[in-house]
């Protein structure tokens, strides 16, 4: 148990980046591929939502803005990581 979940946790922080990544080219991708991003999708796009509601994007310049909840996201995945 000890080593399956920091296993786990590698994992979806290695998700995490990669569905950053390739949201935009979701519809480009590969059979073989669509499959793991969907995976993937299904994991992070609740949480996502969920974090949306109470972490407003932070303004960085005229009419850009940053999405944080990714950042959030990782660094929660980070200090549970950490824990283990």
């Amino acid at each position: 148990m000890r080593v399956i979940i920091p296993l786990i946790l590698n994992v979806l922080i290695v998700g995490l980046f990669l569905y950053v990544k390739l949201l935009p080219y979701k519809d480009n991708l590969n059979n073989q591929y669509k499959g793991v991003f969907s995976f993937f999708n299904g994991i992070f796009t609740p949480i996502l939502n969920f974090l949306k509601k109470f972490i407003n994007p932070f303004q960085v310049g005229q009419g850009l803005s940053v999405d944080l909840t990714h950042i959030i996201l990782l660094l929660l995945l980070l200090l549970f990581l950490n824990n283990f």
